[in-house]
């Protein structure tokens, strides 16, 4: 799931600060960390706009979910994982909800996956121009790609030119916010991209003669990206009955998702996607995978989650080394979802 939010005016009746711009988004009174009584809890919670991410989040305060479970969210939107895992960094969070990125944050140590959203199975994908000489993947060496280094995007793309027969340097990233990068794609100054939904919308209405090459799908379970949540470790410690009930409000509404997928996708772009349409949310939904909560505890207690965290994580630490990168069988907490599920 992409690190970056395609971020769409929507009503919202909880309270929210934007996060673009991170110094700016968040008053020195939200910087003081909560604190959090038995009855009630107050966090908060920085995420990203995207399907992939806030789906189970809107869902569950549009339904109640964390209400009766006594949660309130202070909603903080960022633009970008890189800014979120950033607030995270800085304690301006109490915990985030994010793609792929997450697994970039995780290895420095000190933090705790204990809940994951969805597999983007199919959220990434690579479009290139053929009116601009590339139809395939051998077209694209020496060519210049648009894409946001660090993300769910460019993970992507470096899996797919390895497995075509091209490595890192057999191209050159064009890097920017996705945003640019897709504007950079339609006026032509770049002959392709590697991006994730919903800006594969704007492509297809702005662009009709662009051809996606490929998608996350193709390497899927191998190249499994996995996005979720994660706090502070000694945050998380100090409170796991509220994380408990986090994970609760999270499944009913992860559950209710997966039953009525229709009526979902339709609260969703009515609630919180109305410039998208209810096709292009349900397209967003069919570009993950999910799984019910008692799935979940499968692949949580056999290990799987952790070996996919792990997998990206290899790919983070790859780019930018860590000393000392923590493990994913450290990092990633499954106990408290085996226990509250």
């Amino acid at each position: 799931m992409p690190t970056e939010a395609c971020v769409l005016p929507r009503k919202i009746n909880r309270r929210r600060i934007l996060g673009g711009s991170i110094g700016a988004a968040l008053s020195a009174a939200a910087i003081a960390a909560p604190a959090i009584a038995r009855d009630r809890a107050r966090l908060r919670l920085g995420y990203l706009h995207v399907v992939a991410v806030d789906g189970q989040i809107l869902t569950g305060l549009d339904r109640g979910s964390f209400d009766k479970e006594g949660i309130d969210f202070d909603l903080v939107e960022f633009n970008t994982g890189f800014e979120v895992v950033q607030a995270m960094a800085a304690g301006k969070l109490d915990v985030l909800s994010a793609g792929g990125v997450i697994s970039s944050l995780l290895p420095r140590g000190g933090y705790t996956a204990f809940l994951v959203n969805d597999i983007e199975i199919a959220t990434a994908q690579l479009w290139v121009r053929p009116d601009k000489g590339v139809t395939t993947f051998a077209d694209l060496r020496g060519k210049r790609i648009a894409t946001a280094r660090m993300t769910t995007a460019h993970i992507f793309l470096d899996r797919a030119l390895r497995a075509n027969g091209l490595g890192p340097a057999d191209v050159e990233i064009a890097n920017s916010n996705m945003s640019a990068a897709v504007d950079a794609f339609i006026a032509g100054e770049v002959p392709a991209v590697a991006l994730w939904v919903p800006f594969n919308i704007t492509v297809r209405e702005k662009l009709p003669g662009a051809v996606k090459l490929v998608d996350a799908s193709a390497y899927y379970p191998q190249s499994a990206v996995v996005g979720g949540w994660v706090a502070r470790q000694d945050y998380f410690a100090a409170n796991r009955d509220v994380f408990a009930r986090i994970i609760r409000g999270w499944a009913d509404a992860n559950d209710q998702m997966l039953r009525n997928s229709k009526a979902a996708a339709g609260a969703l772009q009515k609630s919180n996607y109305p410039q998208a349409t209810i096709a292009d949310i349900e397209e967003a939904l069919a570009a993950q995978k999910m799984f019910s909560s008692r799935e979940w505890k499968r692949l949580y207690a056999d290990g799987t989650v952790a070996r996919w965290l792990q997998q990206v994580s290899d790919f983070f630490v790859t780019e930018a080394p860590l000393a000392t990168a923590t493990p994913a069988t450290q990092y990633f907490d499954p106990s408290l979802y085996l226990a509250t599920i």
